[in-house]
């Protein structure tokens, strides 16, 4: 897939009430033009970046599900990551600085009408089939409320309506963790907040994994073990491989941005928000997803009025989204959205 950058050279109004003076938005596509292809637009989550081959390779590339030979295949770098769209590490045309915590606050609201700028561009004129796991379901939820005649399929996988107390604790929990690396406030740099980054990721993989997980992955290999540390060393691992790769002001960022995930803000409640949705849907719940349970699915396909539901069995937790590629190819060519 080719890496593109659009940049939006107006004032981008946000939901917390102020703007940004313009906006990059990084993606990929798999072809120049969309032009006799179907359409499948693919929204990533937290910590992802646009390139959907790098980190759902099971299911994008030649010959897969979503062939990226055959269709139109898009991803594009959610606003307030630093993956190559605006966020909190972009420089500030007001200060010539990195704004690092001066960013604003962004909503799942605003990172779908950063989608909509970009699909316009693109002269897209409707999406053969939206797809989203985790945060990126946010997306592709409040996508197909706001913009009724664009979606035409849709696939929600391990997601929700409206963002749960528990994933709202989770969040913050990981938020604490930042705050407690003296760094982070400091803002030296965007490298501030590394150790506490580090924590915050070792805090989320629990709510990505399942117990089972864990038993079949990080058992101790001796019998007669005296302290356990198998597990330790992996949540150190885990924690330094994401400080590595990413940087703790968009993961402050993009965390509270899922905390604003409401689709029935202003709608008269999700119910009639999801009543709305003219998009085939189906709806993939995880079994053993302990952040987002069955019982959420289960809500957005009892209210979307042309939708389905299909659970697939994993023992790695949420992260099954990313794993159980075959369970989902599966699911996608029964339901009949692509």
């Amino acid at each position: 897939m080719m890496k593109k950058l659009f940049n939006y050279n107006k004032a981008f109004p946000l939901d917390c009430g102020d703007s940004l003076d313009n906006i990059d938005i990084c993606y990929h596509v798999s072809s120049e033009s969309s032009a006799g292809k179907k359409v499948i637009w693919i929204c990533h989550a937290l910590t992802a970046n646009s390139n959907v081959e790098e980190w759902w390779a099971g299911l994008t590339g030649p010959g897969k599900l979503f062939d990226t030979d055959k269709y139109y295949v898009i991803c594009a770098n959610i606003l307030g990551s630093c993956y190559g769209s605006t966020g909190p590490t972009s420089i500030a045309s007001k200060t010539g600085k990195a704004y690092l915590l001066d960013f604003p606050k962004i909503t799942i609201r605003d990172q779908v009408a950063a989608h909509e700028l970009l699909r316009k561009q693109l002269n897209i004129q409707s999406i053969d089939l939206l797809i989203g796991a985790s945060g990126g379901g946010f997306q592709a939820i409040e996508w197909s409320v706001s913009e009724l005649d664009v979606i035409k399929n849709m696939c929600l996988i391990a997601t929700s309506a409206v963002v749960s107390p528990w994933r709202t604790a989770f969040s913050h929990a990981q938020r604490m963790a930042l705050y407690a690396d003296q760094s982070f406030f400091a803002q030296k740099d965007k490298e501030g907040g590394k150790k506490g980054l580090a924590c915050a990721r070792a805090i989320g993989l629990l709510s990505y994994r399942s117990y089972e997980g864990f038993r079949l992955t990080q058992k101790e290999e001796n019998p007669d073990f005296l302290f356990a540390n198998k597990a330790c060393s992996y949540q150190e691992y885990q924690g330094k491989k994401l400080a590595d790769r990413f940087d703790a002001y968009s993961y402050y960022t993009l965390t509270n941005s899922l905390d604003s995930h409401n689709v029935g803000r202003g709608r008269g409640g999700a119910e009639k928000a999801l009543a709305k949705v003219k998009a085939k849907t189906l709806c993939i719940a995880i079994t053993s997803d302990m952040l987002f349970p069955v019982s959420e699915l289960n809500f957005i396909a009892h209210h979307i009025p042309n939708s389905g539901i299909e659970l697939i069995n994993s023992d790695f937790g949420h992260d099954g989204f990313l794993l159980e590629n075959k369970q989902i190819t599966k699911a996608i060519i029964k339901h009949n959205i692509l």
